[in-house]
């Protein structure tokens, strides 16, 4: 069975991360990035998680998890013991929450991907929970092969579609309009004149 690729807006939406070792501090690195209402649950946290509890910027629980921890919560991040993940997909599965179970792919209903961000674009890499360092790589590959300008074609991007809209010119049509956008970008570099 295939996967769903999916991209969430977080924003202002709780988060349940249980778990507070170094696995668990880095994807509350990427929630905050995403700007989740992150709450932890764990009895022990590592020292970067406890100082943004002391700076407001998360809330932290120390103790064990609780199936009432997931109430308001819109993901799960399960980083903790396999047992501990077990015990959160379940009690998450009975309330409809995806669980991003970390390196656990039987306790998760969700997974992470290798993901890489340059110029207002985001490309990320699954493997379907089975290989995380193979998509680790392939996201470093893709990386080293996408335009360093890449903010300049997603601007072309935007501005080209906002006038498809007003002329309703039909998605069929848009990707051979943009292709010529883009290379009329290069042939500016290469007159020596500045792309707008």
């Amino acid at each position: 069975m295939q996967l769903f690729p999916l991209f969430l807006k977080l924003a202002g939406r709780k988060v349940l991360v249980v778990g507070g070792g170094p696995v668990a501090a880095a994807k509350v690195a990427a929630l905050r990035d995403a700007g989740a209402d992150i709450a932890v649950v764990a009895p022990e946290v590592e020292p970067g998680l406890a100082e943004l509890a002391a700076s407001g910027a998360i809330a932290i629980a120390r103790r064990s998890f609780d199936a009432a921890d997931l109430d308001g919560a819109w993901l799960v991040v399960a980083a903790a013991t396999p047992d501990v993940n077990r015990g959160v997909a379940a009690a998450a599965e009975s309330r409809r929450l995806f669980v991003l179970a970390v390196d656990d792919p039987s306790a998760a209903s969700a997974y992470g991907a290798g993901t890489l961000r340059r110029g207002g674009v985001t490309v990320a890499v699954s493997t379907d929970g089975r290989a995380p360092a193979l998509a680790g790589l392939l996201r470093e590959g893709l990386e080293a092969v996408l335009p360093a300008d890449l903010e300049t074609w997603a601007a072309a991007a935007d501005t080209q579609r906002a006038q498809w809209r007003a002329a309703g010119v039909p998605m069929s049509e848009r990707r051979p309009l943009l292709l010529r956008a883009l290379n009329a970008i290069y042939d500016d570099k290469k007159n020596g004149k500045v792309a707008p």
